[in-house]
């Protein structure tokens, strides 16, 4: 879980801010790898992720100078990610295929790097699956993003208690779908 306290990164977003390169870099090396799970997570296809991280990392390079509080950085992050993600998830006009979902699973699979077997995996994948997209979102920041609900509902623009609830609901959702699994 990521430690949003004790964190070395307000030097390195100093010098961003003055237009660093490498330190922007150092920062993005940091949290990509929980950027790109919660965006395979969130729109359920590479591409989509790829492009999802790219655009996120774009937008925040140009506006690294708004970012007030340094210690929000990875906040403020998720929360350009989660609004291209939905941007993409708006915009998307294909429906997809079984193939495509058992593709990009497999992919989610490696990117989490689970050690279940491949058959929980899917029902894992499945349950998440069958979530509604802002229960889906709540549970991928909380899961990849390591973050409260308090630190959700402020990405979210919602009450604290309604996350936390969700989250619950979500949660819940999951494990009865599991459950009839098994």
């Amino acid at each position: 879980m990521y430690d949003h306290e004790n964190s070395p990164e307000p030097e390195l977003i100093r010098r961003a801010k003055r237009g660093d390169v490498k330190a922007f870099s150092r920062l993005y090396a940091g949290i990509y790898k929980d950027l790109y799970r919660f965006a395979l997570c969130t729109t359920r296809h590479t591409q989509d992720a790829e492009d999802a991280v790219s655009e996120a990392v774009a937008a925040a390079y140009e506006n690294i100078g708004k970012l007030q509080k340094e210690e929000s950085f990875r906040n403020w992050m998720f929360t350009i990610l989660n609004n291209q993600c939905r941007k993409i998830l708006k915009n998307r006009n294909k429906t997809v295929s079984a193939d495509e979902q058992e593709e990009t699973g497999r992919e989610a699979e490696s990117a989490a790097g689970q050690e279940m077997d491949y058959a929980e995996q899917h029902d894992v994948r499945a349950a998440f699956a069958a979530l509604e997209e802002e229960e889906r979102m709540i549970v991928a920041f909380s899961v990849f993003g390591g973050y409260r609900s308090e630190e959700i509902a402020s990405m979210l623009d919602k009450n604290a208690a309604t996350v936390r609830s969700r989250k619950s609901r979500a949660l819940g959702k999951m494990r009865r779908f599991l459950e009839k699994e098994y």
